[in-house]
């Protein structure tokens, strides 16, 4: 799209939004002061005021307003079979005329803000580049923080070289009845409005950097994923993995974990916590960049223990949302071991029911800022993957760790992924959904046209990284977790590492490539709970293939014919094994 194109888009929002004036962000740290200044004036936004914090704030959204709202996106394609099953259809005419009818004069009294943004590194040829409309400085500040906004991306932009993505947002009068988050990928467009949670506002993260980047992938030959990229280094070398998992299940422990003393001779680089695309380079390897430059995590349950690397980066320059306060002003949220809550996520005294801060409770900060920042994150080419990595949040069934026989077998665990659902979403906690490639609720075209995408893959390069499962999250007999987790998740690490090295050998079970007992650090773990961690029960596995014939019914004639193959034979081994394997 033409830069002219783009100008009388704007001009038609205006017509249409009705602001009283219009400001284009350059992207400095000025303007970005200026921004928090001004919602703290206006009583926004909160200075945290705390010895020991520096330059942070704290934003509560409205009670309404804290979450994804799944039920409020729609994928609006020309035909609904290109969306999938996987999205809300809306037809595109209807679905404008829907969201147009709330936009019409929502800014009027309001300041709109034009925002040039870049994902990806400035100068990388593989970087997005979108351009938000917005009357909110919170999506301002925050858009500042994950992506790289202002003049440099505008320069970009004015060139006509590449794709730009149009994103408007307004949050209007935050009626829940009338918030709509809609897509339309033919014409790389967004519409957000009613909303100022960070999901469904900062339109260059999910809304962008996954949904229409989805899109652009399968037309353009790479993949947009819901994944944290990680370097794992060890005696003088690096490999890099991709991992996959729905919101709230580790994603960003397991960027920014730190080995427990006994493996530190093992480091992790952090590259990205929560977006990965993904290109095939010239090698025929899989490289990964991180689009993002910061990171919107949940902070509930980080602590110097949980997350050390995440909670040294929450004393300056950090924007929480959602979150308590304690009676010194410090923010507070569940999991974290000083102080005590004076003031809840609403800004209401707590009377010590239920949850202080909000479950789903956020920080926004520079990935910069990241004492385990990888210097790769900012590399142009991206990084090549060894691993990638599949995970969800199952308390029984998936065992601690499973290798794909190969790349489709591969592509068969990440289609078949589940877990326990989290605050992440609105919605039902603690159901078991399936969230294939934990992008369920972000692929922007019909899931099993994904599938088809992501396997095309094997036809085009014989050098594509090793794909594994994990699952953390099971639990043994007295309801506790059997595994350790947290830094100690680099025992897992290891052991793929050393299978992407061909270092160790593994046991074969119908699910995948198992670890030997030795090849594992189980200290500290009971003989009960190892065995348990490395089981395959064929009675739970029988029922789940079973299940799946109903995931995979979903997509009719989309699932790809190799699912139904790899789940026969897989049906066949099991009938030949005894009752329990690991």
């Amino acid at each position: 799209m033409k830069f002219a194109e783009i100008e009388n888009w704007i001009t038609d929002v205006v017509k249409l939004t009705n602001p009283k004036e219009v400001v284009w962000c350059n992207g400095s740290q000025e303007e970005h002061n200026n921004a928090l200044a001004a919602m703290a004036k206006r009583g926004e936004i909160l200075p945290i005021t705390a010895p020991g914090y520096k330059n942070c704030h704290l934003y509560r959204s409205h009670p309404s307003d804290v979450a994804r709202t799944e039920h409020k996106t729609y994928v609006c394609t020309n035909t609904p079979e290109a969306a999938g099953p996987n999205n809300n259809w809306l037809d595109p005419d209807k679905a404008h005329a829907k969201v147009d009818r709330v936009f019409r004069n929502c800014m009027q009294g309001r300041t709109m803000y034009v925002i040039p943004y870049c994902m990806g590194p400035i100068d990388s040829p593989h970087s997005g580049l979108g351009i938000e409309l917005t009357d909110s400085l919170y999506v301002v500040a925050n858009m500042f923080i994950m992506t790289r906004i202002g003049d440099k991306a505008l320069e970009k932009i004015k060139t006509n070289k590449f794709d730009v993505v149009r994103g408007l947002h307004s949050t209007a009068d935050l009626d829940p009845d009338k918030r709509y988050i809609m897509h339309f990928p033919e014409k790389l467009l967004i519409k957000s409005i009613g909303s100022g949670y960070g999901g469904n506002a900062l339109l260059g993260k999910k809304c962008h950097a996954l949904r229409l980047a989805s899109w652009q992938a399968k037309h353009g030959g790479w993949l947009a994923e819901h994944m944290l990229i990680a370097g794992i280094e060890h005696a003088g070398k690096t490999h890099y993995v991709a991992a996959a998992f729905p919101s709230a299940c580790g994603k960003t422990n397991l960027a920014m974990l730190i080995p427990p003393e006994k493996h530190r001779d093992y480091k992790i680089w952090t590259v990205g916590d929560d977006i990965a695309w993904l290109r095939l380079g010239e090698d025929g390897r899989m490289w990964a960049m991180n689009p993002e430059s910061g990171y919107f995590g949940v902070v509930p349950g980080t602590n110097e223990n949980t997350n050390p690397i995440a909670n040294d980066m929450l004393n300056h320059d950090a924007i929480f949302t959602n979150v308590a306060l304690t009676s010194e002003g410090e923010p507070w949220w569940e999991g974290k071991t000083k102080g005590k809550p004076q003031i809840d996520w609403r800004g209401d005294p707590w009377g010590g029911v239920g949850t202080a801060a909000h479950p789903n409770a956020r920080f926004t900060v520079s990935a910069k800022h990241c004492p385990t920042y990888s210097p790769a994150a900012e590399d142009p080419q991206g990084v090549p993957l060894s691993a990638i990595i599949f995970g969800g949040r199952r308390s029984t069934l998936n065992p601690l760790v499973a290798e794909a026989f190969d790349w489709t077998h591969g592509i068969f665990m990440g289609a078949t992924l589940a877990s326990e659902t989290t605050a992440a979403i609105t919605g039902q906690v603690g159901t078991l959904r399936r969230d294939p490639m934990a992008m369920l609720p972000f692929c922007g075209y019909n899931m099993g046209d994904y599938w088809q995408h992501w396997l095309s893959f094997q036809d085009k390069s014989q050098n594509l990284p090793r794909i594994f499962q994990v699952n953390w999250f099971q639990k043994n007999a007295q309801g506790k977790f059997a595994w350790p987790g947290f830094g100690d998740n680099i025992r897992v690490l290891k052991w793929i590492v050393e299978r992407c090295e061909n270092k160790v050998d593994a046991q074969h079970t119908p699910i995948g490539n198992l670890p030997n007992i030795d090849d594992i650090d189980f200290d500290g773990v009971s003989d009960a709970d190892r065995d348990q961690l490395l089981a395959v029960v064929k009675k739970d596995w029988l029922e789940e293939l079973d299940d799946l014939d109903d995931h995979f019914g979903k997509y009719g004639s989309h699932t790809p014919p190799q699912f139904k193959v790899l789940q026969e034979r897989m049906r066949k081994e099991f009938t030949t094994t005894d009752e329990q394997a690991g």
